[in-house]
C-alpha cells in the first residue's frame, strides 16, 4: 500500500469497533479523505487528542481500497482545542466543518477550500471578530470558490449596476426590477452592504454593522448556502447567535 503525507483538517470522527475511529479529513492536496485511526479511543493512544474536529495536522497515512489508515500525526495548529472551550464559538466551528465536507464532496481539488477553512478556524480560535460574522464570511467565500459567488450589488442576471434591493436565490443574488421574479426577498441595503463586506474581507465595515443587520444577513447566507447544496447543513440549527 502506498504511503503518503499531507496537511489536513479534521472534519468529523465516528466510532469504529471498540477502540478505533473513522476520521474524515480535508487534506490540502488530496481533498476529502476517510481514514481509520486504530486504537485512538484508548487512554494510552499516542495521537487520539490530535484527531479531534477542528485540528490542523500533518498526517502520514497508508492508502487503502476504501479507507486509508492513519500511522503518524503531528499538530500544526490546535484550533479545535481552542475553539471548544467556548460552546457558542464551537457551534460556529462545527457548522464550518460540516459545510466544508459538503462543498468538497464533488470537487477534484480542495486546496483553496483548505486554506479558507484553516483561516476561518484561526479567526474563531483567536476571537478576532464576532463568531457569527466569521461563519458567514467563511460560508460566502467557500461558496464563491465552489463557483456560486453571490452578487450583493449589481444584477446577478443582466449585470445592471446597483445597488438593487431584491435578492433572489435562484438568480444568484441581487436582481434589478426588470429581472425580479416572484418570491424575491427585499433585505435592507445595509444588510447587503454587510454581506458584500464579508465576501470581500472588509472587516472594518463588517465589525461596525448593527446586530439586526447581522441577523438578517445570516438568514440570507443560510438560505443561499442550502439552496446551492440542495440539502440542509444540520449543524446550522445549533449555532448560537448573539
Amino acid at each position: 500500500m502506498p504511503l503518503y503525507r499531507d496537511a489536513a483538517i479534521v472534519l468529523r470522527t465516528q466510532k469504529l469497533g471498540e477502540a478505533d475511529r473513522i476520521i474524515t479529513l480535508l487534506a490540502r492536496n488530496r481533498g476529502l479523505v476517510r481514514a481509520v485511526a486504530k486504537g485512538v479511543r484508548r487512554t494510552k493512544s499516542r495521537f487520539g487528542a490530535r484527531l479531534e474536529p477542528g485540528m490542523v495536522i500533518d498526517a502520514q497515512l497508508y492508502e487503502g481500497r476504501s479507507l486509508d489508515t492513519v500511522t503518524q500525526v503531528e499538530v500544526l495548529a490546535p484550533y479545535g482545542s481552542d475553539i471548544c472551550r467556548d460552546y457558542g464559538v464551537w457551534t460556529h466551528g462545527v457548522a464550518m466543518l460540516e459545510t466544508a465536507e459538503r462543498l468538497c464532496e464533488a470537487q477534484e481539488s480542495a486546496r483553496t477550500q483548505f486554506s479558507l477553512l484553516a483561516g476561518g478556524l484561526s479567526a474563531l480560535s483567536a476571537r478576532q471578530h464576532d463568531p457569527g460574522l466569521v461563519l458567514d464570511a467563511y460560508l460566502l467565500r467557500s461558496l464563491a470558490v465552489a463557483g456560486w459567488a453571490p452578487s450583493f450589488r449589481d444584477c446577478a442576471r443582466c449585470g445592471a449596476p446597483g445597488p438593487h434591493r431584491a435578492f433572489n436565490l435562484a438568480a444568484g443574488g441581487c436582481v434589478c426590477p426588470s429581472c425580479r421574479t416572484p418570491g424575491s426577498a427585499a433585505p435592507a441595503l445595509a444588510t447587503l452592504d454587510l454581506l458584500g463586506a464579508l465576501l470581500e474581507g472588509d472587516w472594518v465595515s463588517a465589525d461596525a454593522s448593527e446586530p439586526w443587520c447581522r441577523r438578517e444577513g445570516n438568514g440570507l447566507v443560510t438560505a443561499f448556502l442550502q439552496w446551492h447544496l440542495e440539502r440542509a447543513v444540520r449543524s446550522l440549527r445549533i449555532v448560537e447567535r448573539t
